[in-house]
């Protein structure tokens, strides 16, 4: 595998790896895309889970209670078990994977992965697809949450003006500039620096080279001595965005799950218009 230099190579997979395991009876293969593309073809013992659209608005401590133990179920009833191997795979290094992926770190599992590249490059290899599915054996996932990888609307909050805490907005250009407006008010969290996550990604749909994600955040003043909280608009893209550092080695690193829908709804929060900086 080529490691691209990354400080944790082994959070991320290739078509080649990932096809000696296929038999393998603890490895938990994830599909994350819509269900339409994993029926019109998949890769061969994957089951699909669909992480899009299950979002948190509200992460005050009982509903964020809430979402997390809804999750946690449905990663067992895909057959997700701390003793399997499971890797995510999308259509290319996607934020659904990415988010899957998140979801794993946060509850501890100790062997979790994303497929680079996706089953654009599992194709790219010449790489067999099938459309045989079989429904996913239910397992039992022992969990150790780990909060230190998930930032909550008061953490947030407590970490403006902080000058060892980076946040760091993923949206759009035209969400950041309040051109797209997605929640009660447009605009971005005080102080956050912006990069759009599809910038993590080659041109062929995979993470760029360490040196190249290196380069592009220390231009934004993001180092690796400082802590991360990434956002969006409901903590998909900033999960890609959580990868990317994970890749990197910074060891603090957060994604804000409630992101802008949940800040950009509250009024009593404070907002920053980066357009009437221009």
């Amino acid at each position: 595998m080529e490691q691209k230099e990354y400080t944790h190579p082994e959070l991320l997979t290739t078509p080649e790896e990932l096809n000696k395991k296929l038999n393998h009876p603890t490895l938990c293969l994830i599909d994350t895309r819509p269900a339409e593309q994993f029926a019109q073809g998949h890769i061969r013992g994957a089951v699909h889970f669909d992480l899009f659209g299950l979002s948190l608005v509200d992460t005050s401590p009982a509903p964020l209670k809430a979402f997390m133990f809804m999750i946690h179920h449905l990663l067992e009833l895909r057959g997700v078990s701390q003793e399997k191997e499971v890797i995510f795979y999308e259509e290319n290094s996607g934020m659904r994977a990415a988010r899957g992926l998140w979801f794993l770190e946060y509850f501890g599992h100790p062997n979790v992965r994303l497929l680079d590249g996706g089953i654009q490059a599992w194709r790219q290899a010449q790489l067999p697809i099938t459309t045989e599915a079989a429904p996913p054996k239910a397992a039992q996932f022992k969990i150790r949450e780990r909060r230190e990888v998930l930032a909550t609307v008061d953490d947030v909050l407590h970490s403006l003006g902080e000058n060892k805490i980076s946040i760091l907005d993923t949206r759009s250009e035209d969400e950041y500039m309040g051109r797209n407006i997605r929640a009660a008010r447009g605009g971005a969290i005080p102080g956050a620096v912006h990069l759009e996550w599809t910038q993590n990604l080659d041109k062929n749909g995979r993470f760029k080279s360490a040196a190249e994600l290196k380069a592009m955040y220390e231009k934004l003043g993001v180092s690796p001595d400082k802590e991360v909280i990434s956002y969006c608009q409901g903590g998909y893209r900033a999960a890609h965005s959580y990868l990317a550092f994970r890749l990197l080695g910074f060891s603090k690193v957060r994604n804000y799950i409630g992101s802008w829908k949940e800040w950009g709804d509250r009024v009593d929060l404070p907002i920053e218009k980066p357009w009437e900086k221009k």
